[in-house]
């Protein structure tokens, strides 16, 4: 040992270098005191998937893709990577990039906080060398040299990843991005210079909801450049079993929906498929973007007494407004209830110049009672003829379709905070035309027996419904020459 040097100094070393060979999921078992494994008990620890990955970001090509289910501990990781960069490194830079402000700030940055205030209770003194803003995180003393930030990815700003280069034989750069399936190739394309430099660390993480993109291309073309990984939340204790079982009861097991949340797979990309993910996703991400337009307008699918729920929907023609709401066991006259106590309850110039209301089965007295009440109801019977009867078999197809098409625009947005509703628009398939040539979509009760799930998807019927307020709706399934196809039945 070299007498100038005091041992601190020289154990602070061989900890960095350890770190260094080992990557962030060693510096997070010292640092932050965790377990090696993760133990149930105190619900704590590192998991293997993630050991994995830190040793793969450790090594050439310094490269790391993970796609992942829901809820696995991927945002834990990303941060413990900001951590080691910056300590084990001099210059560092560290781009960090989502497609949305609430992906990247409030998830990522709320994670990076969550440990800085870890350490701050196990060494305050090192914890003081770091400062945490809303958008950077920066070690003090070389503030102007050694950095976190944190970049929203849009195709129409596509800098997130640019002039991140550092210089030096310690110098580092990482690149970290979140939700990387939902982010445009462009910026890729843009910091393809960082992306490629020998002293840039790489880590991209996703619910991998494209199969198109260069998240996509990672795992598949271009693998051999990249350490891709594949993280179920069936592997993960972080995740419970019951989320697991409620996903497959929900979606079930062989939809596009457990794939990307629970298995970590990448969608089928069924020809047949109504509406994917990625679009569905797309919408999400958007939806804080746009400026509300149009009218708004309610669709409710109501139920009865059994599995079923009463959903209601809100939007306008830029987007849905705000989440579903949804009611169970409640008979006809209380869903009338429900929906007269929401339309007080929302201020005049919020109101819908229409509510669109199934009015097969119990709907039928639903409208009639909120029509006596002086609500601007529209009665809808789904197994109508549609108003375009040379392309569509019947109104709920056409409806359907209208669906299809506001998402694929690319003008519309979903609300983020709806999952559900995601969901239940990408489960149905549209079916073989008819003869004739008209668009079929798939029934309520084929999707159930096709998926094996218990619930209809009410939420997606809920947002269908809206959209008769802007066709042209026959009074009654045998409206004039307008009779509803034969055997045609929709719980």
């Amino acid at each position: 040992m070299n007498d100038d040097v005091s041992p601190e100094i020289m154990d602070a070393a061989e900890r960095l270098f350890r770190w260094r060979a080992e990557g962030p999921a060693l510096m997070a078992a010292e640092l932050f005191r965790l377990p090696a494994e993760y133990d149930e008990v105190t619900k704590e620890g590192i998991q293997e998937w993630q050991w994995e990955a830190s040793r793969a970001l450790a090594k050439d090509p310094h490269r790391v893709s993970i796609r992942s289910g829901h809820g696995v501990g991927k945002s834990a990781f990303l941060a413990w990577c900001v951590f080691w960069v910056q300590l084990c490194f001099f210059p560092t830079r560290a781009p960090c990039t989502a497609p949305t402000a609430h992906q990247i700030k409030d998830v990522l940055w709320a994670e990076l906080m969550k440990w800085l205030n870890r350490l701050k209770q196990i060494e305050p003194t090192l914890a003081a060398q770091f400062e945490w803003t809303a958008d950077e995180f920066r070690v003090k003393d070389a503030s102007k040299e050694s950095f976190a930030v944190a970049r929203t990815a849009r195709a129409e700003k596509p800098e997130a990843l640019q002039g991140s280069h550092a210089h030096g034989p310690e110098a580092a750069v990482l690149i970290l991005v979140d939700e990387a399936s939902g982010v445009p190739d462009v910026i890729f394309e843009v910091g393809e210079g960082v992306l490629t430099a020998e002293n840039a660390f790489v880590v991209m993480a996703a619910n991998p909801t494209r199969t198109q993109g260069y998240f996509y291309d990672s795992h598949h073309k271009m693998r051999e450049s990249w350490h891709a990984m594949q993280v179920s939340c069936e592997r993960s204790p972080l995740v419970s079993s019951r989320y697991v079982e409620e996903m497959a009861k929900k979606y079930g097991r062989d939809s596009n929906v457990f794939r990307v949340r629970v298995l970590g797979e990448f969608p089928t990309a069924d020809l047949d498929m109504l509406i994917p993910l990625y679009l569905c996703v797309e919408a999400q991400n958007r939806w804080a973007d746009l400026v509300d337009d149009g009218p708004i307008v309610w669709g409710c699918d109501p139920a009865g007494m059994g599995k079923d729920r009463s959903a209601l929907i809100k939007r306008n023609s830029a987007r849905v407004l705000e989440p579903h709401k949804v009611k169970r066991g409640l008979e006809a006259m209380q869903v009338a209830g429900w929906i007269y106590v929401e339309w007080l309850d929302t201020k005049p110039e919020e109101r819908p110049v229409a509510i669109c209301i199934d009015a097969i089965g119990i709907g039928a007295g639903i409208a009639s009672r909120l029509s006596e009440l002086g609500l601007p109801i529209v009665s809808v019977n789904v197994s109508e003829m549609p108003s375009d009867r040379a392309q569509y078999w019947r109104l709920r197809d056409e409806l359907y379709w209208k669906v299809r098409d506001w998402v694929a625009l690319r003008k519309s947005g979903l609300h983020p905070d709806d999952d559900v509703c995601v969901g239940e628009l990408t489960i149905f398939k549209w079916l073989p035309p008819t003869s004739d040539g008209k668009i079929r979509i798939e029934r309520k009760d084929e999707v159930k027996k096709r998926l094996v799930i218990e619930s209809s998807p009410d939420v997606a019927e809920a947002l269908m419904l809206t959209f008769a307020y802007n066709a042209p709706v026959t009074t009654g399934i045998m409206a004039g020459s307008a009779k509803a196809p034969e055997n045609y039945t929709d719980d």
